[in-house]
């Protein structure tokens, strides 16, 4: 850690107390990596390709002890989403604080055009959420039915602050968005981010395969927490300003 309130070295067992949760009240996060360049996937167009050990490490303890993990139905299909899986070495700690054994996988789509093998997000081994529009194509809510619990909003479209107070109704108040830019996007624009999480990655990688964004109607601030680097890679946390 070379800025924040603990600076010096960081032992594998303390990157997840690097990166709180409140005890109390919702928190929503999100995970980001960039490349020098600005792009946020390399040219194949997943993050994965511009990531790294160190980046990986923290985000498998960001996820440690999420309730949920809300992502976009674009990305769970591009980048691959496997099951979650609860961690033996966390279920006692995860119990204690009234949390599931593993996290919730939250995914928002429109289109419902979703992977539901069992190596894939729909094997995770607490049932996922699907949030969708109220007039789906019918086979495709069937079929998504079948592996998921789905939740239709009132319209057409699936407002992000909507899906946020869903799942704090059912108990999963720890919540890190995953993406993509689309999603947190709409996730900053509902003013609900407390906390993002940005590596920035020593590649460059050009921006064509990163999609444009709508800008936000007003500039919205965060205030450095604290900087991890490993293996050339920074890990910036940014909290809300408010």
């Amino acid at each position: 850690m070379i800025f924040g309130r603990d600076r010096g070295p960081v032992t594998d067992e303390d990157v997840a107390e690097a990166y709180p949760w409140p005890e109390e009240g919702v928190w929503v996060r999100s995970m980001m990596v960039s490349t020098l360049d600005g792009a946020a996937a390399g040219p194949d167009g997943l993050s994965n390709t511009i990531s790294g050990d160190a980046d990986r490490q923290v985000f498998d303890a960001v996820r440690r002890f999420a309730d949920a993990i809300l992502v976009g139905g674009g990305t769970v299909k591009a980048e691959g989403y496997g099951p979650l899986r609860a961690d033996p070495d966390d279920t006692e700690r995860r119990r204690a604080q009234g949390q599931r054994p593993a996290p919730v996988l939250a995914v928002v789509s429109g289109s419902l055009d979703l992977p539901l093998g069992d190596d894939g997000f729909a094997g995770s081994e607490e049932r996922p959420l699907v949030f969708t529009g109220a007039t789906p194509d019918a086979d495709r809510l069937a079929a998504v039915r079948e592996r998921c619990e789905v939740v239709q909003s009132g319209s057409d479209s699936v407002d992000d602050g909507w899906v946020i107070d869903q799942l704090v109704e059912r108990g999963l108040r720890r919540i890190v968005c995953e993406g993509g830019p689309s999603l947190l996007r709409a996730v900053v624009a509902a003013d609900r981010l407390d906390e993002a999480d940005l590596t920035l990655s020593p590649t460059f990688a050009g921006t064509s395969t990163t999609p444009d964004t709508e800008a936000l109607p007003d500039v919205s601030r965060f205030e450095l927490a604290h900087l991890l680097t490993a293996d050339g890679f920074v890990m910036a946390r940014y909290v809300r300003r408010r």
